[in-house]
Order: structure tokens, then sequence, then C-alpha cells
């Protein structure tokens, strides 16, 4: 790995502990959901993919944590109303 694509990680590993610390009872901070990048676009999941899981999407990865916590809390409802 590259000294800047290993900083960069370190970055966002960093900006998501953060965000787990300023929202300690959301969603992402309580599930953990896997981060990745594609593009320009960061993707926060919770389950073996797209399809069958539950994921944020954002330019940052807060934008992507902030994200995750909404639709982790509308699948929860929509589950409670079945």
């Amino acid at each position: 790995m590259k000294s800047k694509e290993y900083l960069s990680l370190l970055a966002a590993m960093q900006r998501t502990e953060l965000y787990y610390m300023a929202h300690p009872g959301s969603s992402s901070a309580v599930r953990r959901p896997r981060l990745s990048m594609r593009g320009k676009v960061w993707t926060a999941l919770l389950g073996s993919n797209l399809r069958d899981g539950i994921a944020g999407f954002g330019a940052t990865v807060e934008a992507a944590l902030k994200d995750f916590d909404a639709r982790y809390l509308q699948a929860l409802r929509q589950s409670a109303s079945l």
C-alpha cells in the first residue's frame, strides 16, 4: 500500500471513530457497518451485499454513516409495521 493510500485510510478510520464517539447511540455506532469507497462515494454496509443488507451512501465517511443511520431506522420501522 502506498503511503498516500495508507494515510487516506487512516484518516477515514479516525473520522469513523469520531463519528461513533459523537453519536454513541446511533445505529452505525452500535452495528458498525463495513465502510468502503467506490469512486468518490463512501458506502456503509451492514450485510453481505447491497441487495440483502442495509447501506448508507455519501461523499464523506460521516455522510455515509448518517445515511446508514437513517436507512437502518427506516428498515426497523418497516419490519415493525409488517
